[in-house]
């Protein structure tokens, strides 16, 4: 498993969070982690002070860009920035659901990514010539436009393409970006899902293969392959074709 000395993670509640925080905990290793909800995210960090880790919590909401900025630029160096926090609407994306999942999933994002930037810029290079890497969790979502869950998809092509794009300057000022494309994932979020999800993958599972993406500074990492492939397919069909298709498979 890549070892990265200090990492800072947001959402690092349950899920993906949760397992990227065990996974990355073992003496030596210093975590800053944050979530909304206190008492889930004081069990992580119990949980990963277990595993011989140094464990700094911050209840925080991802949405306030003012109090991310000084939480990111009070956390020391930094080797490792997860922007993994992101909700999914309910049934129906309604109007408030759709603001919220942009403000989370989008803006929530770039108020983790854009001062993390700005703070592994000026700490110095490694023997790798990296200043530090930042990996943004969007989704395999990103690649077809699918009526299921417009709100979802939407954020998080937005978000794959922010970085993937982004990448090239970044690295320029010594910063691996990587966008980090999953298909189903066993969480708290995929738990109420009514309709069939292939490829369904444990968050543990998950975690070895972001770390060992990000550890070797890919730009996107995406998994599994087969459905990423089919997803990019999708997206070059004829949307009324991929609304059938959804349709379909909903009934």
């Amino acid at each position: 498993m890549p070892r990265f000395n200090s990492v800072l993670l947001t959402g690092a509640s349950s899920g993906i969070g949760r397992a990227l925080a065990e996974a990355s905990a073992a003496p030596g290793v210093t975590l800053h982690l944050s979530a909304r909800n206190p008492e889930r995210l004081d069990a992580v960090a119990a949980a990963c002070r277990a595993r011989g880790a140094t464990v700094r919590v911050q209840v925080a909401d991802v949405r306030d860009a003012a109090a991310m900025a000084r939480w990111i630029a009070g956390s020391g160096p930094l080797d490792l920035v997860v922007a993994n926090a992101g909700i999914a609407p309910g049934k129906a994306d309604t109007a408030p659901e759709t603001r919220a999942v942009f403000a989370t999933n989008l803006d929530g994002v770039l108020n983790t990514a854009l001062p993390a930037i700005e703070k592994l810029a000026a700490q110095p290079p490694g023997p790798d010539g990296l200043r530090g890497h930042i990996a943004v969790i969007a989704s395999i979502a990103a690649f077809v436009p699918s009526p299921v869950s417009p709100a979802y998809g939407a954020s998080k092509a937005a978000v794959d393409a922010w970085t993937v794009a982004s990448a090239p300057a970044a690295r320029r000022r010594g910063i691996a970006l990587t966008s980090v494309c999953p298909g189903f994932i066993r969480t708290p979020m995929t738990a109420h899902f009514a309709f069939p999800m292939p490829g369904l993958m444990s968050a543990d599972r998950a975690a070895a293969l972001i770390l060992r993406g990000v550890a070797a500074g890919r730009v996107r990492v995406t998994f599994p392959r087969w459905m990423a492939a089919g997803a990019r397919i999708g997206g070059l069909l004829p949307p009324r074709w991929v609304a059938a298709f959804t349709e379909r498979r909903r009934r």
